[in-house]
């Protein structure tokens, strides 16, 4: 009976127009997000390499000179895009994707497609996260708020059940035929995603296609309830047309609500300082110092270098006393950046936090969450990034300052060759295995279950009260 029912529904839905001018729109919005995504990743990639390349030869070729002008020189990172950035861009138009590794200082970010774009631009901006998120839900709603409302008005529902046919047997044959409807439109977009991604992929597809395939359960997960909503609402309200009033009001918060909400209260909860306040607090500490994290005292770390080699002057040392006063100069450094640094990441993740708890309210906030996660653009993943760089840009300082300290004498003039640039191994970065990911996002998944099993709940529960009079 459940099969008779969803293949009239499904049967009903593609005879119907209106169905089919929706979803060739929607259809074509995704595919041609799809697309644009794919080709700005492909072209992001493509550049970043050469410039990665660009960025290597400028360090290897840099000539003659001093190991701690070298440091100064410094080289850029680079974010890799993971092949499913191409369906959500997450927080990387904003966070931007290199950073310049030199002396004395941890860099910002630069390349921030943001910070480029108007206003009209960013607010034209579709992707294909975005089309997932807010229409396919909305497309949802528009097939299935008159799926049992209707019915009643129209006087069928009594015939229906009058014949025999089990309340749950009516409400899983529309359900049903809903989702084969829906799955002509998604599931070659899926295809087209996945054909993108092998593409795209290179090396082991492995840890891609897997949190491709997560990824996928999520968005499944999160129609789910979009469905099941609208099958609860349609049956409890009096009407088709309050069925559909109350489910655009669903969609309204869910969609537009509820982020703008939970930006507001996660900044009130957990503040930021502006950029121009970050920076002022770091400059003056590494000036100043701060608490028991004191500038390194040059006068000292001579006196204690000396009664080390047994020496009455830094000229005896058979250290370079420069190199060594450097690196001493760039722990300090090193401690006042992961002093703030470690507070404003920590601060971000506090606030996405906010986002994932007040998801119990929006489910959108925790497909946000996670579609995020899955596609490698979120916060967590940008910090797991940029510290692997700092990490890369202080043992590249240290080998620096090591080779000045332990292969010339304090007062002399040494010249560091290419043979020293070359010996440096090349920054290379490895993302984070999905387990890792699932675990930062542990909680979105968990309120994602939630509302998928109330909202299935719910929609038993009303149609069983149902009254078809």
């Amino acid at each position: 009976m459940i099969q008779h029912i969803a293949r009239k529904e499904m049967r009903d839905l593609l005879r119907d127009g209106r169905f089919r001018w929706t979803a060739a729109l929607v259809g074509a919005l995704l595919v041609v997000s799809l697309g644009a995504g794919w080709l700005q990743v492909s072209q992001a990639r493509a550049q970043h390499e050469a410039a990665e390349a660009t960025a290597r030869d400028h360090w290897e070729d840099q000539g003659d000179k001093n190991p701690h002008s070298a440091a100064h020189y410094g080289i850029y990172a680079f974010k890799p895009r993971l092949p499913l950035s191409f369906v959500d861009q997450g927080v990387d138009p904003y966070t931007g994707t290199s950073v310049w590794l030199e002396a004395h200082r941890q860099n910002d970010f630069v390349l921030r497609a943001a910070q480029d774009a108007t206003a009209s631009q960013r607010f034209a901006a579709i992707t294909a996260a975005g089309v997932l998120q807010h229409l396919i839900p909305l497309l949802i709603i528009l097939l299935t708020f008159g799926a049992l409302a209707t019915e009643r008005e129209q006087g069928t529902m009594r015939q229906v059940l009058a014949l025999g046919v089990d309340r749950r047997q009516l409400t899983w044959g529309k359900a049903l035929g809903t989702a084969g409807a829906l799955s002509l439109l998604l599931v070659p977009a899926a295809i087209l995603g996945s054909a993108a991604v092998v593409i795209t992929g290179g090396g082991d597809l492995g840890p891609t296609l897997a949190r491709g395939a997560v990824l996928a359960a999520t968005y499944t997960a999160y129609f789910g309830v979009f469905l099941a909503l609208s099958l609860a609402v349609s049956a409890w309200a009096p009407s088709a047309r309050t069925a559909l009033v109350i489910l655009l009001g669903i969609w309204t918060v869910n969609g537009l609500v509820a982020p703008r909400v939970a930006v507001d209260v996660s900044k009130t909860l957990h503040p930021t300082p502006s950029a121009f306040e970050f920076a002022r607090t770091v400059e003056k500490e590494m000036s100043e110092g701060v608490g028991e994290l004191q500038p390194p005292d040059r006068t000292a770390i001579a006196a204690q270098l000396m009664e080390e080699y047994g020496v009455d002057t830094v000229e005896e040392l058979p250290v370079n006393f420069s190199g060594i006063a450097l690196q001493e100069s760039e722990k300090f450094g090193d401690k006042i950046f992961d002093r703030n640094y470690t507070a404003l990441w920590d601060t971000f993740e506090r606030q996405n936090r906010v986002h994932e708890l007040l998801a119990v309210l929006a489910p959108g906030l925790a497909v946000r969450s996670l579609s995020m996660g899955l596609a490698g653009t979120d916060v967590e993943q940008h910090r797991h990034f940029a510290e692997a760089a700092e990490t890369y840009r202080r043992s590249l300082m240290e080998a620096m300052n090591m080779d000045l300290a332990y292969n010339s004498r304090t007062g002399e003039t040494y010249l560091a060759d290419e043979e020293l640039w070359e010996s440096q191994e090349p920054f290379d970065y490895d993302a984070p295995s999905l387990a890792w990911v699932l675990g930062n996002r542990a909680l979105s998944l968990l309120v994602l279950g939630l509302w998928l099993i109330g909202a299935a709940v719910v929609a038993v529960r009303g149609v069983r009260r149902m009254e078809v009079s």
